[in-house]
């Protein structure tokens, strides 16, 4: 199991709303959030070792949204 990191443009409920489809229903992502609160809108995902950052990043640029690793 893995932590990945990234910073985001999702700024709103609505917008975390439209991800949770996509993720919940993703076997290899076990946890997932939206810190709204913070400056770089920061996603944290709690994954398998079977999912990469870079399939993680062409799920949320499919739905249009900006998407960078943060390092560690």
């Amino acid at each position: 199991m893995g932590l990945l990191v990234f910073r985001t443009d999702i700024k709103s409920k609505k917008k975390v709303k439209s991800l949770k489809l996509l993720f919940n229903r993703n076997v290899e992502i076990l946890r997932w959030n939206v810190d709204l609160e913070d400056i770089d809108n920061v996603l944290r995902i709690e994954a398998t070792e079977y999912i990469s950052e870079r399939d993680v990043m062409e799920m949320v640029s499919l739905k249009g949204f900006y998407i960078q690793p943060l390092p560690d």
